[in-house]
Formats: C-alpha cells, structure tokens, sequence
C-alpha cells in the first residue's frame, strides 16, 4: 500500500510539473473594425502541449483520479471522447507509464486518431457514437481498469474558485486592457465543464460578466436550456463540429450557470472558422467558428444598444487536425456544406 502511495504521490508532482514547464496560453485581441469600442479577445487553447483546450480537463481529470485513489500504478486508463480529450489524456497516461484505451466514434478526424497513437494511446472505434459510454463501461470492467469519464467528471474535477483554472486566467490576463471585466465570456459546452467552472467563477467573484455558450445548432444542449424536459436529440441529428455539442445532455452539464446559449449551424460556424484563419494567418478548429458566430452576434447587440467593452473566448484548437474535413472542400461538398457565404459574411465583420 505504501508502494502505491508514494508512485501516486510521484504522479501528481509529474502533473504539477507539467504545468509548470510553460507559461499560461496567450490572450490574443482582434479589433473589429465594425463594432466601434468593442475588443475580441481569443484565449489560445491551442498553444497546450497537445494542441488543445482539452488539456486543461485532462489534467484536471487524471489528478482528481490520482487524488480519489482511483488510479494506481498498473491500471489501464480508458476514456469515451470525440478526440482531443482523447489525445490529452494519452499524453498524461503515457507521462505516468499506463496503458490508455480511447473509445471514438468511427468518424473522429484522422489526425486526432494518429495524435492519440502518436502519444500512446489505443483506439476503440465504435460506428454509433451512442455507444461510446457503455463500450467504456465495458472496457474499464474488462480490463481492472478505470474509465475516466470526462462527460460526468468535467464539473467537479477543476476548482471552479481559482487554482490556475481557465477563468482566473483570463481575468488575470485582462487586468490591464481598456476594458478589464469582459461584457461577456463565450465557450462551448463537449462535456459542459468549461462553462461550468467559467459560471461559477464569474458568480463566485462577483462579475458583472456573463456567460454565452454557443452549441451546434444539432445539438442538445441548448434545447435543453430552453425546455429542461428535452434531455436527447432525434436519431441522425447530429452536428459534424467536432468537441463540441452532444446528442444527450451530459451530467457535468450545468444550465444554471449560464446567462445565454446561441444556436449556430454547422456551415456557418466553418464559414467563421475559415474567415477567423484568414484573419490570424493560422488555422482554427470547427468549435472556434462556432464561438466567433456568437462574439459577433453579441457584438452587434452591444453595438446597438450603445455599450462599449471586450468580448473573450476561446480559440480551442488548431486547424491541423481539421486538414482532411473543415478544410477539405471535396469533403464539404460531399455533405452539401454550404460555407462560403458565411465565410464573407464573417471576414466582412473582422
């Protein structure tokens, strides 16, 4: 036992460490040149070791873990995720020398499957991403090991209060701006727990600022927001936006904390996705479109009524993972993705 005890003890000081080898992610602002007093800010996500917003939960979940006394020295780690929390958690397994199993819909995008085997990780590939939580189940059982189960965990693992968690930092990082305390913080919901701790954060510190979460339009979550008896989505409705959106709503899920949700479609949300790179010169994931499309909707809204302020969300991930899907024409028009439009629209705006 005493054994266990200090390999755990060892564990968390590699996690810590870890975090310690680098500096925050940079908070990076976009003037809008049509929405005169109004500063976008993108928090970089993508600047994590393994390219994501995910990272952080992935941390998150394997100390709160580690702490519970659920993982030990030979246990098998496995995880149900679209990708990136997939690709985060297979890098801090690897770090701690245990074997990882992701359990992926059998459309996850190339590059995150490689980026998975590339830290480590085995891939579980199911046809019905329903399935993903009960295959899971059933490995963790099968093998004596332990499923994370981000979909569940995301909302208790991170210390909403402070403790280096993605709220802190971004109002760390906005003291000195024109207009420190943001009119609003815009995210996504995957599992729930970045709005959750971005909620609580704000109530806890007492901030005027509210929190938008911007969902796929094929997606839960904001139908639920909007009639809390409406807990899972009609057969073969399902968004292509990848990390974000769900077919059922999650239990890390946390409605009461958010102040709006904005429906974005999918084509729209790619058609912002490829306007925001062009702007930047680098590209940015399906979920970042997504989030852009309610910046500037808020955007206009503050236009209208007069206000003036800053906007933050996130950028949660580079494009590079994307090459093949987002970024591949032939692949959008095979799934008559209709992008451009809203892509002139939104490079109009930035």
């Amino acid at each position: 036992m005493e054994d266990v005890r200090t390999w755990r003890a060892e564990a968390v000081r590699l996690i810590e460490a870890d975090y310690n080898h680098s500096a925050d992610t940079h908070l990076v602002p976009i003037a809008l040149p049509r929405h005169a007093g109004i500063t976008l800010y993108l928090k970089n996500e993508s600047s994590h070791p393994t390219g994501s917003l995910k990272h952080r939960l992935a941390r998150s979940l394997f100390l709160y873990a580690l702490c519970n006394g659920w993982i030990g020295p030979n246990t098998c780690v496995i995880e149900a995720s679209s990708g990136s929390t997939a690709v985060s958690e297979a890098y801090f397994a690897r770090m701690l020398g245990l074997r990882f199993i992701a359990v992926v819909p059998a459309t996850t995008a190339a590059p995150k499957i490689d980026a998975i085997r590339f830290h480590g990780g085995e891939i579980h590939a199911v046809d019905d991403p329903r399935t993903v939580y009960a295959v899971a189940q059933r490995l963790a059982a099968e093998t004596g090991g332990h499923y994370l189960d981000q979909f569940t965990h995301a909302e208790r693992a991170t210390d909403w209060r402070g403790n280096n968690n993605i709220a802190e930092s971004i109002f760390a990082q906005m003291t000195r701006e024109e207009h420190p305390i943001p009119t609003w913080v815009v995210c996504g919901a995957g599992t729930g727990g970045t709005s959750a701790t971005i909620g609580r954060y704000l109530r806890y510190q007492r901030h005027a600022t509210q929190l938008c979460v911007a969902d796929p339009l094929h997606s839960v979550f904001h139908r639920h927001y909007a009639d809390p008896a409406i807990t899972t989505l009609p057969e073969k409705c399902a968004s292509c936006i990848e990390g974000i959106g769900r077919p059922r709503v999650e239990p890390s899920f946390v409605p009461t904390v958010i102040d709006r949700m904005i429906a974005v479609e999918d084509a729209v949300s790619i058609g912002a996705m490829r306007a925001l790179s062009q702007r930047l010169g680098r590209r940015v994931g399906g979920s970042t479109g997504t989030n852009l499309v309610a910046c500037l909707m808020l955007a206009d809204e503050m236009v209208s009524a007069g206000e003036a302020g800053s906007i933050v969300t996130l950028l949660c991930d580079g494009g590079k993972r994307y090459d093949c899907t987002y970024y591949d024409d032939e692949w959008l028009a095979r799934r008559a993705i209709e992008w451009r439009g809203a892509m002139d629209d939104c490079r109009a705006m930035l």
